[in-house]
């Protein structure tokens, strides 16, 4: 909560650790979640839009000297890849590290797993726009 600006219900992250070089989270699916009341009943599954964001959230760890005054913004998503499906009780691990800085922009790379199996990878980019 000191990084990131999100709050309930969009903070997505439970844990974010540096180990290697890259920003590593976790988020426990407790099966609570809101976005598992409709997606789907019965059945619930974390929506792929839901991870992409976890990882990006994990990601913001790396440049939590630059965010203040500044909020992320999502500028693109990139070869993403669902594998395997996210439920409740899983723990998504992620892993994922800034590959180039230009600017206000940041791009990077990430994945997240369930007991190591991948589940989804992407490249994505933000920018930090100043709050107003």
């Amino acid at each position: 909560m000191k990084v990131l600006p999100h709050r309930d219900n969009m903070l997505l992250v439970d844990e974010v650790e540096f180990i290697d070089g890259m920003s590593c989270g976790k988020k426990y699916i407790s099966g609570d979640e809101w976005f598992l009341k409709g997606h789907f009943p019965g059945n619930p599954v974390v929506p792929g839009v839901i991870l992409c964001e976890i990882i990006a959230q994990s990601a913001c760890g790396f440049i939590s000297d630059g965010m203040e005054g500044k909020l992320p913004f999502f500028t693109s998503l990139d070869k993403v890849k669902f594998k395997n499906q996210v439920k409740p009780g899983d723990t998504f691990e992620t892993k994922c590290r800034i590959t180039k800085e230009k600017g206000p922009f940041r791009f990077g790379e990430g994945k997240g797993y369930v007991n190591g199996k991948l589940c989804v990878s992407l490249e994505f980019s933000f920018a930090l726009v100043d709050k107003e």
